[in-house]
């Protein structure tokens, strides 16, 4: 069973921004960054240009829940930090699931056997 935490700090966030590897897509951008621990720490990070308070919860919603729910197929030990783009707010969550699962695929931090 994997534990993952999310990311507070804003240290925590501008460590993985200037050390770790970026990745991005239409809808989002992801950060990754070894932590050198045995658990995931996720943070999400979505700007007031993507749009209201509504929209931006939503888009943090999602996000978690598709972690969550794929969370058995990331590698453990990493700092991962999501970035809403614009044109996030149109997404649906089967765009945001195969976004973030697309992307750990090119930062190669998905198990093998995924989808």
């Amino acid at each position: 069973m994997l534990f993952s935490d999310s990311m507070k700090k804003t240290g925590d966030f501008r460590n993985c921004y200037e050390n770790g590897k970026s990745y991005a897509n239409k809808f989002i951008v992801m950060y990754v960054w070894e932590n050198g621990t045995s658990c995931n720490k996720l943070g999400i990070s979505c700007s007031k240009k993507v749009g209201n308070s509504v929209v931006r919860h939503r888009f943090a919603r999602l996000v978690r829940e598709s972690y969550r729910l794929h969370e058995d197929m990331f590698n453990s030990g990493l700092d991962i930090v999501v970035v809403a783009r614009a044109c996030a707010q149109d997404a649906t969550y089967f765009d945001i699931e195969e976004s973030l699962m697309n992307l750990a695929g090119k930062a190669r931090i998905r198990k093998n056997g995924g989808i």
